[in-house]
């Protein structure tokens, strides 16, 4: 699903998932970080439903 032009515009714009990381750390509700299709930065969502959820670095075998 593309994101509408009209919602971009009224998110807050991040340079990296990181920066998205630190703020969303801050809500009380659950958000994550993505990658917008329209102006290419990053934003935060609470939607789940039909989102790809990045798995943790799996870590190096000992």
């Amino acid at each position: 699903m593309r994101t509408r032009l009209r919602i971009c515009k009224t998110k807050m714009r991040f340079a990296d998932q990181a920066a998205a990381q630190v703020v969303s750390a801050h809500y009380d509700q659950l958000v994550r970080p993505y990658r917008c299709d329209r102006c290419g930065a990053w934003h935060l969502t609470s939607r789940r439903k039909g989102k790809r959820i990045a798995r943790p670095a799996a870590s190096a075998p000992e």
